[in-house]
Protein backbone atom coordinates (compact mmCIF):
# COMPACT_ATOMS: atom_id res chain seq x y z
CA UNK A 1 0.00 0.00 0.00
CA UNK A 2 1.20 3.52 0.53
CA UNK A 3 0.76 6.92 2.09
CA UNK A 4 -2.66 8.01 0.90
CA UNK A 5 -2.81 11.31 2.77
CA UNK A 6 -0.38 13.49 4.69
CA UNK A 7 -0.08 17.12 5.59
CA UNK A 8 0.68 19.95 7.93
CA UNK A 9 -2.42 22.11 8.28
CA UNK A 10 -3.61 25.27 9.97
CA UNK A 11 -7.18 23.97 9.60
CA UNK A 12 -8.90 21.57 12.03
CA UNK A 13 -8.12 17.91 11.37
CA UNK A 14 -11.02 15.56 10.60
CA UNK A 15 -10.61 12.03 11.95
CA UNK A 16 -13.34 10.67 9.67
CA UNK A 17 -11.48 11.90 6.59
CA UNK A 18 -8.36 10.01 7.71
CA UNK A 19 -10.35 6.84 8.38
CA UNK A 20 -12.02 7.05 4.96
CA UNK A 21 -8.64 7.60 3.28
CA UNK A 22 -7.19 4.33 4.59
CA UNK A 23 -10.35 2.24 4.34
CA UNK A 24 -10.81 -0.36 1.61
CA UNK A 25 -12.92 -3.43 0.99
CA UNK A 26 -9.84 -5.57 1.66
CA UNK A 27 -9.08 -3.89 4.99
CA UNK A 28 -10.39 -5.61 8.08
CA UNK A 29 -8.73 -3.11 10.39
CA UNK A 30 -8.28 0.63 10.70
CA UNK A 31 -6.18 1.83 13.62
CA UNK A 32 -6.24 5.51 14.55
CA UNK A 33 -4.46 7.87 16.87
CA UNK A 34 -5.69 11.33 17.81
CA UNK A 35 -3.36 13.53 19.84
CA UNK A 36 -5.55 16.03 21.69
CA UNK A 37 -4.55 19.25 23.45
CA UNK A 38 -4.90 18.72 27.20
CA UNK A 39 -5.31 21.29 29.97
CA UNK A 40 -2.07 20.43 31.76
CA UNK A 41 1.51 19.39 31.27
CA UNK A 42 3.03 17.25 34.02
CA UNK A 43 6.35 19.10 33.65
CA UNK A 44 4.81 22.56 34.13
CA UNK A 45 3.02 24.13 37.09
CA UNK A 46 -0.26 25.67 36.02
CA UNK A 47 -3.22 25.13 33.73
CA UNK A 48 -2.62 25.04 29.96
CA UNK A 49 -5.19 27.24 28.19
CA UNK A 50 -4.03 26.70 24.62
CA UNK A 51 -1.11 25.71 22.42
CA UNK A 52 0.51 27.35 19.46
CA UNK A 53 2.33 25.06 17.04
CA UNK A 54 4.83 26.40 14.54
CA UNK A 55 6.62 24.38 11.91
CA UNK A 56 9.78 24.51 9.85
CA UNK A 57 9.07 25.71 6.28
CA UNK A 58 10.00 22.23 5.00
CA UNK A 59 7.79 20.38 7.51
CA UNK A 60 5.60 18.97 4.70
CA UNK A 61 8.67 17.42 3.06
CA UNK A 62 9.84 16.01 6.41
CA UNK A 63 6.40 14.51 7.01
CA UNK A 64 6.37 12.97 3.54
CA UNK A 65 9.73 11.30 4.15
CA UNK A 66 8.66 10.00 7.55
CA UNK A 67 5.38 8.60 6.24
CA UNK A 68 7.01 7.03 3.15
CA UNK A 69 9.64 5.40 5.36
CA UNK A 70 6.96 3.91 7.62
CA UNK A 71 4.97 2.79 4.57
CA UNK A 72 8.05 1.04 3.17
CA UNK A 73 8.43 -0.87 6.44
CA UNK A 74 4.73 -1.83 6.37
CA UNK A 75 3.96 -2.53 2.69
CA UNK A 76 0.48 -3.97 3.35
CA UNK A 77 -0.77 -0.88 5.18
CA UNK A 78 -2.33 2.37 3.92
CA UNK A 79 -1.36 5.43 5.96
CA UNK A 80 -2.80 8.90 6.54
CA UNK A 81 -1.39 11.55 8.86
CA UNK A 82 -1.88 15.27 9.49
CA UNK A 83 -0.27 17.54 12.08
CA UNK A 84 -1.83 20.88 13.00
CA UNK A 85 -0.05 24.19 13.24
CA UNK A 86 -1.31 27.48 14.60
CA UNK A 87 -3.43 28.18 17.67
CA UNK A 88 -5.17 25.15 19.21
CA UNK A 89 -7.61 25.13 22.12
CA UNK A 90 -7.85 22.47 24.79
CA UNK A 91 -9.65 19.53 23.19
CA UNK A 92 -8.49 20.25 19.63
CA UNK A 93 -6.75 17.49 17.67
CA UNK A 94 -3.05 18.27 17.19
CA UNK A 95 -2.22 15.13 15.19
CA UNK A 96 -4.35 12.48 13.52
CA UNK A 97 -2.91 9.27 12.13
CA UNK A 98 -4.71 6.31 10.59
CA UNK A 99 -3.54 2.98 9.24
CA UNK A 100 -5.67 0.56 7.26
CA UNK A 101 -4.75 -3.07 6.70
CA UNK A 102 -6.20 -6.53 6.24
CA UNK A 103 -5.16 -7.36 9.81
CA UNK A 104 -5.29 -5.43 13.09
CA UNK A 105 -1.73 -6.14 14.23
CA UNK A 106 -0.28 -4.60 11.08
CA UNK A 107 -2.56 -1.56 11.37
CA UNK A 108 -1.73 -1.02 15.06
CA UNK A 109 2.01 -1.45 14.49
CA UNK A 110 2.16 0.92 11.53
CA UNK A 111 -0.01 3.57 13.20
CA UNK A 112 2.10 3.54 16.36
CA UNK A 113 5.37 3.71 14.41
CA UNK A 114 4.04 6.58 12.31
CA UNK A 115 3.01 8.61 15.36
CA UNK A 116 6.24 7.94 17.25
CA UNK A 117 8.36 8.91 14.24
CA UNK A 118 6.35 12.09 13.63
CA UNK A 119 6.65 13.11 17.28
CA UNK A 120 10.41 12.45 17.27
CA UNK A 121 11.38 13.76 13.83
CA UNK A 122 8.92 16.35 12.51
CA UNK A 123 10.30 19.88 12.97
CA UNK A 124 7.29 21.29 14.82
CA UNK A 125 7.51 23.33 17.99
CA UNK A 126 4.86 23.85 20.64
CA UNK A 127 4.31 26.93 22.79
CA UNK A 128 2.15 26.12 25.81
CA UNK A 129 0.27 29.11 27.17
CA UNK A 130 -0.75 28.92 30.81
CA UNK A 131 -3.70 30.48 32.63
CA UNK A 132 -1.43 33.01 34.35
CA UNK A 133 -0.26 34.32 30.95
CA UNK A 134 3.15 32.70 31.07
CA UNK A 135 4.28 30.25 28.43
CA UNK A 136 6.82 27.54 27.82
CA UNK A 137 8.28 26.10 24.62
CA UNK A 138 8.34 22.36 23.99
CA UNK A 139 10.45 20.73 21.30
CA UNK A 140 13.16 23.36 21.01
Amino acid sequence: MSVVMRGVSAEPVDVAVHIAAVSAASHGAVATFVGVVRDHDPSVVGEVTHLEYSAHPDAEAFLARIAESVAAAHPDVALAVTHRVGLLAVGDAAIVAAAGSAHRAAAFDACRELVERVKAELPVWKREVLADGSHTWVGL
